[in-house]
């Protein structure tokens, strides 16, 4: 970690933006640690945030003491990613411990941290600065001011974009990254994903959004061209026939309804994708195909039966990922009382294909007597 050491003695100062620890060996700690500059009686600090499943907790270091306490921080985590007013870095640790730094250096130099201590939440898209698709989409006013009635879904997106900053160092920046959006809609998260990753982030990178409805299409379309997004197109077509690429970088699917997920999950498995972004909805599936007579205190209430079997859909989606060679995540996507759809997959591969995964999926199906059609489009011979 000494090549870590020296370079935290050079940027933890004041020109230091954030740091992002992420992608821990364990699940069972803390999963994420987010770094930034405060001040405290006109002395600079270091503020570190560690959020747990539950719960976040707080620490302020001097830039002395925060270089030690990252350093002996990644060697819980495999990755993290540092940005300054001049240079982003991505610190990846080996298995062995061993250290590879990598560094770009800014398109434009970054404008200075707010160093406030209370400060309020930091989104990555701030009020107050004016995003054009946000505006057309009438999340933003022409000032930058949020739409009060728009406020959710601008946390929405935010939270989105949260999910795709942890996994920046899975995608590979020499080259161009093609991502598929199954189940577009209206884009709204479409649009925050080019304009984040291209315009911000600066990945060169094709985005293919898919859906059933022309209407919508043809609009994301005409406000793709407005915008000068020359690697956004749109598409109508259905998730399970699509095949207009060879190969695909990341694969998202945000509230594709029932089995349009697993047809989407089938086929991001299919072309290896690195990443995989999934809001499951409408988990109707299982629903009728659950038989348990132990199980009946929740099977004899449809309602409760509904939500079992959505939980068990979700659980088994997550394992059959992990058996072809994913690292998977359940994560809340957003607060409850925003949407009852706030389960996210998040999946990274890693080629080590799980038989742990295999052995638990079939003694689920066997105890509940389903046969989910993501296994069946995994497993075409039954396998």
């Amino acid at each position: 970690m000494e090549s870590l050491q020296e370079l935290l003695v050079d940027i933890l100062n004041i020109d230091f933006i954030q740091g992002i620890l992420s992608n821990p060996r364990t699940k069972d700690g803390v999963l994420k640690i987010k770094v930034r500059p405060v001040e405290k009686k006109g002395s600079l600090y270091f503020q570190f945030e560690s959020f747990t499943e539950t719960q976040a907790f707080h620490e302020n270091l001097t830039a002395e003491d925060a270089g030690r306490r990252i350093v002996e921080y990644m060697s819980a985590f495999r990755q993290m990613q540092m940005t300054t007013r001049s240079m982003n870095y991505t610190v990846l640790v080996s298995k062995k411990g061993k250290v590879t730094i990598q560094r770009k250096r800014q398109a434009a130099e970054v404008k200075a941290p707010e160093l406030s201590h209370n400060r309020s939440k930091k989104y990555i898209l701030q009020e107050g600065t004016v995003v054009p698709f946000l505006q057309d989409l009438g999340v933003m006013t022409g000032d930058g001011s949020v739409v009060k009635a728009r406020f959710d879904k601008f946390r929405q997106i935010n939270r989105f974009l949260e999910f795709i900053e942890d996994i920046l160092p899975q995608l590979d920046r020499g080259r161009e990254l093609t991502i598929l959006d199954f189940g577009c809609g209206k884009s709204y998260l479409t649009f925050a994903m080019y304009h984040y990753l291209h315009e911000i982030q600066q990945y060169d990178i094709r985005i293919i959004g898919l859906d059933l409805k022309r209407d919508v299409i043809e609009n994301c379309n005409r406000l793709a061209e407005k915008y000068g997004y020359d690697k956004l197109q749109f598409l109508e077509g259905d998730i399970a026939d699509y095949e207009g690429v060879q190969s695909v970088d990341m694969v998202v699917t945000l509230h594709a309804c029932d089995m349009a997920t697993d047809y989407a999950l089938s086929k991001a498995i299919g072309w290896n994708a690195k990443v995989i972004l999934s809001v499951p909805c409408c988990q109707h599936e299982l629903n009728g195909q659950i038989e348990n007579r132990d199980l009946a205190p929740v099977m004899d209430y449809g309602l409760l039966k509904e939500r079992f079997a959505a939980l068990v859909t979700d659980g088994l989606r997550a394992k059959y990922l992990e058996a072809f060679g994913y690292a998977t995540q359940v994560l809340e996507f957003i607060d409850m009382e925003h949407t009852p759809k706030n389960i996210l997959l998040r999946a990274v591969k890693t080629g080590k294909n799980s038989t742990d995964a295999e052995q638990k999926i079939k003694e689920c199906e066997t105890l509940l007597h389903v046969n989910p059609v993501l296994g069946r489009l995994l497993y075409p011979d039954g396998e």
